[in-house]
């Protein structure tokens, strides 16, 4: 049994459905012939539209798809969750996100599925909930780093590309010792993490990639990860 991550820095069926490449990516991790895929949308408040897009999107590749809701009558979260073989969380205001998660105890939930070889993966909100820390935008003045959910080590920050504030804040909060390096996402790319040590970059835009970033002799220091194109 292995235990998958992967964490998408921005793009997928949330934005257009596109090709469909992440996902089927992600659908194809599962040894299930018609996996079933369960879509967590807090971040969105429980968004109707992403909904739709969602089970559009894994009706299509042929898979059995579920949600969670928690902004009405919530069905019951271990029942449903350790039934899954892959959980998908949506992006939006992760701080809302895991606030209303710890509220209802989907943290642990979630933790003891990822425990048992349950596939998470996620975007932007639903990328960084995963690790120890994420920059997030969930206030609207500016960026702020968090404390997330702990599965994985580290830092991490989606969009690294695509909003023009995450490389300043990343390289000032480096450079201030507040953190001390992080894993940095572009859009259209994810990082499949497995078993918590085996890394690599997954790009399903044209050249995109994951950097570990640190600081070495007052430098900055941005190191991609291997990466496969789709």
């Amino acid at each position: 049994m292995h235990k998958h991550i992967i964490a998408i820095g921005g793009g997928g069926f949330g934005r257009s459905t596109g090709k469909l490449k992440i996902e089927r990516y992600i659908k194809n991790l599962s040894n299930a012939k018609h996996p079933k895929v369960c879509f967590i949308p807090t971040a969105t408040g429980d968004n109707g539209d992403y909904k739709v897009s969602f089970y559009k999107v894994f009706t299509e590749l042929d898979c059995k798809p579920s949600h969670i809701d928690l902004f009405k009558r919530t069905i019951d979260l271990k029942e449903h969750i350790y039934n899954q073989d892959i959980i998908y969380v949506g992006g939006g205001n992760t701080r809302s996100m895991l606030g209303v998660w710890k509220e209802w105890g989907l943290d642990l939930i979630l933790k003891k599925a990822y425990d048992k070889g349950i596939i998470m993966s996620g975007v932007s909100a639903g990328a960084i909930c995963w690790f120890e820390k994420g920059i997030t935008d969930s206030l609207a003045s500016d960026l702020s780093i968090m404390n997330c959910l702990g599965f994985l080590k580290g830092t991490c920050c989606p969009h690294y590309d695509e909003e023009k504030k995450r490389k300043p804040f990343l390289r000032k909060v480096i450079e201030d010792n507040i953190i001390s390096d992080c894993i940095a996402i572009e859009g259209e790319s994810a990082l499949h993490i497995k078993d918590e040590n085996k890394i690599k970059n997954i790009s399903f835009g044209k050249k995109k990639n994951s950097y570990f970033i640190s600081i070495k002799n007052s430098k900055l220091k941005r190191i991609p990860y291997k990466s496969i194109q789709l």
